[in-house]
């Protein structure tokens, strides 16, 4: 069976790309959970990677979950609790380890990203857009609720108010307006996307591996810590970032004028 991510890595740069574009890239009823975990575990453990792109192929980002595999939930022969089980082993183990993953995360959302796909994209730390992008958080129009963490992923992105709007009514949201309400940091031309994606990714990996997961660690515990606890925290980590042999090289090429050459 085809793997559902491709996985590609350029130096520091992993490219995951969800690969079933003749379903539009759905995120259950696959294997999609369990090639997620993996693949963030492997990337956590290989501290030498210093930034991921998240990308659908295809036309479409990823439209979510399988809509046709839900069906066998209807009817009495799978019991509320098995349900709610399945998402539990399923797809909220895609949030968890996407979302805490200490590499930096890059979603170049090149279509369509509906419903989980739009969480998706959420799970990431910057958003790219091409123009053929759109969003919806569409769980209300099939009579369910976002079950893959989107009620707390949507609203840090975009706010509260806005991440209602979208969850009431389950409408699609284009890029332009996705880069209006901060969905999306960029919207680019649809052929410069992944060029895109790839050139900020590059940036991001010229810096120091270590500093870089401790900043993104800081940057997640900061949504819910109070001010004084993160900086208890931040003292810390910069206590072992002062010890890193990439900081020494740093202050040592700023005092010398000369580009820093950081272990790969």
């Amino acid at each position: 069976m085809t793997p559902f991510l491709k996985i590609e890595r350029d130096g520091a740069v992993v490219t995951l790309t969800l690969n079933q574009p003749e379903l539009r890239n759905p995120l259950t009823g696959n294997s999609a959970a369990d090639e997620f975990v993996a693949a963030c575990a492997d990337i956590a453990a290989d501290e030498s990677v210093r930034a991921v792109i998240v990308t659908g192929a295809g036309k479409a980002f990823s439209t979510g979950g399988n809509v046709k595999d839900m069906q066998r939930y209807q009817g009495d022969a799978i019991p509320p609790a098995r349900i709610r089980q399945d998402y539990r082993e399923g797809i909220q183990r895609i949030p968890l380890a996407l979302f805490h993953l200490d590499v930096p995360t890059i979603a170049a959302v090149n279509g369509p990203a509906i419903g989980a796909g739009c969480d998706l994209a959420c799970m990431c730390d910057i958003r790219i857009a091409s123009e053929h992008a759109s969003f919806a958080e569409s769980f209300v129009k099939l009579g369910i609720i976002p079950g893959d963490g989107g009620a707390w992923l949507l609203p840090r992105t975009v706010g509260l108010s806005r991440a209602a709007e979208m969850t009431f009514t389950g409408d699609l949201v284009d890029a332009q307006t996705a880069l209006a309400w901060g969905l999306v940091s960029r919207v680019v031309p649809h052929d410069t996307l992944m060029p895109e994606a790839r050139s900020l990714a590059q940036r991001i990996a010229a810096n120091p591996g270590p500093a870089l997961r401790m900043a993104k660690k800081l940057l997640r515990e900061g949504q819910h810590q109070r001010l004084d606890s993160l900086l208890e925290l931040s003292a810390a980590f910069q206590a072992l970032a002062h010890k890193t042999p990439e900081h020494h090289e740093a202050v040592q090429a700023f005092i010398e004028k000369r580009p820093p050459k950081f272990p790969n």
